[in-house]
């Protein structure tokens, strides 16, 4: 990836009033977070969330925000919103020619990789992500090269450079469809080690697995969850794939990012602790009240480094924009069009 002009955090963003005109404008969105967004922070946000839309709207603009990112851009701004699957597919459906990428670094390469000839922002380019910066393309090579024949599954959180130098991609959500598609008895996932053993004990295929993993989800333990169990009644345990094998185990269910609110929006449990990065809780107790969360935080510090005056920044100078290297892009975008094709 690279872009057509640097962006620093130093810069100044100049702060918006929060005029009664935006007050009125951002009312209903309000309604939308108000249990999870106290009022007082309310005239900080709304100004800004005002901004974008009106900015989307002049530059035939939309954000695709991934969960992970916090109310107020999740709620406020974002025009698609999902796990990394979801947004990969809306991303190569859209008609608009501005795409803002509210996520990190891999997620705007995939929405560039699906909309080459469209504009693909990133508010801020150090966004980045701890499973991605763990292989490089010459890793996967050298893969290759050790077992000969033997296909190669990318978790779409990785560059693509390394998505380049593999069969397919997948996704926490289709991992396991994505390995039984290939009709083989062994496969290579990439890169994280507990998405893998999550796809290896729930495949008769054989998973070789490289030592990746989130910083986020990694940080949880069994141990926590029978603490937690422990402290309070009736608390149901939901948890993210790429989290260690003996949280697996101590969860009630355990998917993809999507999956994780399908089932707190059909089981609505009294309580509930999602076992993922903490905005994604805000996210879903905004639409299901009456659900009490428990909230064990660990921040993505990469998906912080978005917020709404850089997505305001990026619209207003058109930067800084996605680019991939072509001979990287096309091979990039076959694995991600082959996954999209495995329904």
């Amino acid at each position: 990836m690279s872009l057509a002009a640097p962006q620093s955090d130093a810069e100044p963003v100049a702060r918006l009033p929060f005029t009664p005109e935006v007050e009125a404008r951002t009312t209903a969105i309000y309604e939308r977070v108000k249990h999870v967004i106290p009022p007082f922070d309310w005239p900080g946000f709304a100004p800004e969330i005002d901004a974008i839309n009106r900015l989307k709207r002049e530059r035939n603009a939309i954000v695709l925000a991934h969960n992970y990112q916090t109310p107020e851009i999740y709620h406020g701004v974002a025009d698609i919103v999902g796990d990394s699957l979801a947004l990969a597919r809306m991303a190569a459906e859209t008609d608009a020619a501005v795409i803002v990428q509210a996520g990190v670094h891999f997620m705007a390469e995939t929405s560039k990789l699906t909309n080459p000839e469209k504009t693909v922002l990133m508010p801020d380019m150090a966004a980045g992500c701890s499973l991605a910066a763990s292989i490089t393309g010459a890793d996967v090579r050298a893969l290759r090269a050790a077992y000969p024949s033997v296909p190669v599954v990318t978790y779409v959180n990785t560059s693509a450079e390394v998505k380049a130098e593999s069969d397919i991609c997948c996704t926490s959500g289709n991992a396991i469809q994505i390995v039984e598609s290939l009709g083989v008895d062994r496969v290579i996932c990439l890169p994280d080690e507990y998405l893998a053993d999550y796809v290896a004990q729930r495949t008769s295929v054989k998973i070789i697995k490289w030592r990746g993993r989130c910083e986020v989800h990694e940080r949880f333990s069994g141990d926590d969850i029978r603490q937690y169990r422990g402290a309070i009644d009736k608390l149901v345990v939901v948890a993210h794939p790429e989290c260690p094998p003996d949280v697996i185990d101590a969860s009630d269910f355990a998917g993809s990012t999507a999956e994780m609110i399908a089932y707190v929006k059909a089981k609505r449990p009294e309580r509930v602790l999602l076992l993922t990065e903490c905005s994604m809780s805000d996210n879903i107790a905004a639409e299901t009240p009456g659900v009490e969360f428990m909230r064990p935080c660990g921040l993505c510090p990469h998906m912080k480094r978005i917020t709404l005056p850089k997505i305001r920044r990026a619209l207003e100078t058109m930067q800084p924009e996605v680019t991939i290297d072509p001979r990287i892009a096309v091979r990039a975008r076959a694995a991600v069009d082959r996954m999209l094709a495995v329904r």
